[in-house]
């Protein structure tokens, strides 16, 4: 049987990007200025902190469609139960590798003794506690059985000839997967308000900490393409546009 691998990580690639603030301001200008805007749409010319108000004031007035004209390919590995998550947001384009055309890698989601355990409140507004020594050394015993079991039981099941559409029906959601995410900033503006938790936001968002661990790489990357949208971003609430 190939080698199981126990991982605790989140991994987000920036694979390509057509994204910086200039491309907010010539999609902006171009209702008033029309075809004046095209040389400076053409030029690549970079945004300068002049620019930063007119940025802000798309974000605090919520202008919104100024901030599509640009675009962000992520390369994301995490456990299937994340991706389910992500795909809740229909604002992405998503390809996944797939179970039925490759033998999936045993490359398993266990969590680390940083992730809290013990949930406490209402559904939506949750608190995470940490968990205790024996809870956590539960946890990774319990989940790597159970990911070594199932695991063998796919491998025996495509040995004897079984289809890997059939045989992957055994597998848990902690199996690590892996896919493209392609998205503009405004709907990426819209995913971090919702999956990441910061002081001082307009609307309080309480995200699985799985699924912020991939927000907050992704988060990253925005900040350094798009640094004035990214500082309008924070300033006007975290609030998409």
């Amino acid at each position: 049987m190939s080698e199981i691998e126990f991982r605790s990580e989140m991994t987000v690639e920036l694979v390509r990007s057509n994204a910086s603030d200039a491309d907010v301001l010539f999609a902006a200008r171009v209702s008033t200025q029309g075809e004046q805007t095209l040389e400076s749409a053409q030029s690549g010319d970079e945004a300068t902190s002049r620019d930063r108000g007119l940025i802000n004031y798309l974000m605090r007035d919520r202008h919104g469609s100024p901030f599509e004209h640009n675009s962000m390919t992520f390369y994301v590995q995490a456990p299937i139960f994340v991706f389910r998550e992500f795909m809740r947001h229909r604002m992405a384009s998503y390809n996944e590798e797939s179970g039925r055309y490759r033998q999936l890698n045993p490359t398993f989601y266990v969590p680390n003794e940083k992730r809290n355990l013990v949930q406490e409140g209402k559904p939506g507004a949750y608190n995470f506690l940490p968990g205790t020594a024996e809870q956590t050394a539960l946890v990774q015993a319990e989940a790597e059985a159970q990911s070594v079991a199932a695991y063998e039981s796919y491998q025996r099941m495509l040995e004897a000839g079984v289809a890997r559409e059939v045989a992957r029906i055994v597998l848990p959601l902690n199996l690590y997967s892996s896919m493209y995410v392609t998205v503009n900033a405004r709907s990426l503006m819209n995913f971090l308000s919702l999956r990441t938790k910061r002081e001082g936001t307009h609307f309080p968002s309480f995200p699985q900490r799985e699924i912020e661990m991939c927000a907050e790489q992704m988060e990253n990357f925005f900040a350094e393409l798009m640094p004035l949208t990214y500082e309008a971003f924070n300033k006007n609430g975290r609030v998409a546009p």
